[in-house]
């Protein structure tokens, strides 16, 4: 991996950066439309332009790390809903998006650690790997012995994450209309505002840490949850848990016993937390479930973790329950009674719309796939569904609405590519007060 002294913190340098991409994607639209005048293949034009967008695209936002790689992260797990012409280019540099990111040197690593744990460090630690073990956007992971023992990860937040998060988030609102590549079915304005209010939550490691603590005693059974060693408010040390990444399994077939037992414990842990510790981890993405040796699942990364005091949204829980119902009329009178529908949304309109995502929630048990995505992608973008995703954009959900909604579909997108069954209905029932279907 590639390495920096720091991450890019000039607003004007990460400005420029993210707004150097539409431009040479119009560069690329009019020098494909001369390449066709003079004879060329319009598909092999249109393919080779998608490719190099996509790499331009991803290599910017990783590079950026940050923000920009964060919303691309968090945006990357609707790819399966990218229709099968478009998701080609683009597969590949998002699935390098997901959990890969440029290294601090060790010297950078060895000051932030003097800076939070003290000048002797390394007396806390028999063993510290200078080479991380993983990267991701605001921080990288490290493999310790503790002093006692015991196996550890050490997780340090990159200086200047702070100022390029506010940069980024800035920036990106203003060109939200470049992730339509990844998920053009999505409101990314809407998603970005939400979004936000999570980021910068990450900078505090006290407080992600005390969010894990949590995690770690409630959790147990299938899906676990690392417990804390030590912390401080840009470093935090966690016990090492072996396991490969939930993504390194997706689609690798197998028992599908387990990948439906994988898909329950993921699905309740999702639906149950809001009642059971007032919080929601708000950071779905394949890289933060590790599949462990003795066949449990373990949840990290506790940075995006929102606070939901009084449980899952009541107003949602009802909206839930009428699409459930399939029940288009109770459903536009609970969304202008909330004042979440616009002028001129009709029942029939909305639930056209939401179409058979909302199948989860209407059968006992669901098969989770990837053609069952795709087409519902592909239901999106398609012109007759046009008039759809306007209706999506004319529903103004509220920001903890949205929040559980993108997180509750950032599963179910992942999930697909399991290839799975799971009983969302059932664990709705028992874990989200309000939420009463009929039949």
């Amino acid at each position: 991996m590639s390495t920096l002294t720091a991450i890019p913190t000039r607003p004007t340098a990460r400005t420029a950066a993210i707004a150097a991409l539409p431009v040479s994607f119009a560069g690329r639209a009019v020098a494909g439309w001369g390449r066709r005048l003079a004879g060329a293949d319009r598909a092999e034009v249109s393919a080779e332009a998608m490719e190099r967008n996509a790499e331009q695209l991803f290599a910017v936002l990783g590079r950026l790390k940050g923000g920009a790689m964060k919303v691309g992260q968090a945006l990357s797990v609707y790819e399966p809903m990218i229709p099968a012409g478009f998701a080609g280019p683009y597969r590949e540099a998002l699935a390098k998006l997901q959990d890969s990111a440029p290294t601090m040197p060790a010297r950078e690593v060895h000051r932030v650690l003097a800076g939070q744990l003290g000048r002797d460090w390394p007396r806390r630690f028999r063993e510290f790997s200078d080479t991380p073990a993983a990267a991701a956007s605001v921080g990288q992971v490290h493999r310790a012995v503790w002093h006692d023992g015991r196996e550890v990860a050490v997780k340090v937040q990159y200086p200047g994450a702070a100022d390029a998060l506010d940069a980024d988030l800035r920036t990106l609102q203003r060109f939200t209309g470049l992730f339509s590549l990844l998920a053009p079915a999505l409101d990314a304005r809407a998603v970005l505002a939400e979004l936000r209010s999570r980021m910068l939550d990450e900078l505090d490691y006290r407080a992600e840490a005390d969010r894990q603590r949590i995690f770690a005693a409630g959790l147990e059974g299938d899906l676990v949850a690392p417990r804390v060693v030590a912390s401080a408010p840009t470093v935090i040390v966690s016990e090492w848990l072996d396991g490969v990444p939930l993504r390194d399994v997706l689609g690798a077939g197998g028992c599908a016993a387990t990948r439906d037992r994988y898909a329950h414990a993921i699905v309740e842990t999702a639906v149950s937390s809001p009642a059971r510790f007032g919080l929601l981890h708000a950071d779905p993405h394949p890289g933060n479930v590790l599949v462990l040796r003795d066949g449990r699942l373990a949840l990290i990364d506790f940075g995006a973790v929102a606070e939901l005091p009084d449980g899952f949204p009541p107003g949602l829980a009802r909206l839930l329950t009428h699409l459930a119902d399939g029940d288009a009329a109770a459903m536009l009178f609970e969304l202008k009674a909330q004042g979440f529908a616009g002028p001129g949304v009709t029942a029939d309109e909305v639930l056209r719309y939401v179409g058979a995502l909302a199948d989860p929630l209407r059968h006992r048990h669901f098969h989770l796939h990837r053609e069952w995505l795709r087409r519902e992608g592909e239901r999106m973008v398609d012109p007759r569904g046009r008039a759809f995703w306007e209706t999506g954009r004319r529903l103004a959900l509220p920001p903890e609405h949205l929040l559980v909604v993108r997180v509750l579909s950032g599963w179910l997108n992942i999930l697909a590519q399991l290839d799975c069954t799971v009983g969302l209905r059932g664990l709705a029932q028992r874990w989200v007060p309000g939420f009463t279907p009929v039949a």
